[in-house]
């Protein structure tokens, strides 16, 4: 599923290195320090001024939701990358991949608006990649049947709401839920 941002990639290779390292730098900036990240910082980070920072995102809001949709993006192709692996393999490589973004939309949690259209879109799509993922587990007899895609995805995003001592703690917290979605 291709989703929309406000703002396009540009087609120009010079032009498209700007953009790409504009929204690297704020996917990193956001994370570490929250949607408060000032744009010249994010700017400074990708290595360019912040005029061109403003030539691609007018807004704050469009940066937002760039990144916010290159994430959806890159946690859509991850499920199609594990779609090889064993059925639990799949399942629970994409659900460590998705544990990624839910860091991601919590820093932009207050930025994002949630029910905009491409929000709609983004939830849209994270199910069409999680269902046959969990669907083929299922199938498989390695995850539970009574598990809906939508349960195992409000199971992970509430487990990620939290913060974590450490990335152990938060892997060890991960397995025991997984533990409970795993067929007996």
């Amino acid at each position: 599923m291709q989703i929309q941002p406000g703002v396009r990639r540009p087609q120009r290779a010079d032009a498209r290195r700007n953009f790409d390292a504009l929204l690297a730098a704020a996917r990193e900036a956001f994370a570490e320090h929250g949607s408060g990240t000032s744009l010249e910082d994010i700017a400074r980070r990708a290595g360019v001024g912040i005029g061109t920072l403003y030539r691609n995102f007018p807004t704050r809001q469009d940066l937002f939701d760039a990144v916010y949709v290159g994430e959806i993006e890159a946690l859509c192709q991850a499920a199609d990358a594990v779609a090889g692996l064993e059925p639990w393999d799949a399942l629970t490589g994409w659900l460590h991949r998705f544990v990624d973004y839910a860091a991601t939309k919590r820093a932009l949690s207050e930025e994002i608006n949630r029910d905009s259209p491409m929000i709609r879109e983004c939830r849209t799509a994270i199910h069409e990649a999680a269902g046959p993922l969990l669907a083929r587990a299922q199938a498989a007899g390695v995850a539970r049947r009574d598990v809906s895609a939508d349960d195992l995805l409000r199971l992970i995003s509430g487990l990620t709401a939290g913060g974590y001592v450490d990335d152990a703690q938060r892997e060890r917290v991960l397995t025991i839920a997984l533990d409970g979605v795993r067929a007996r």
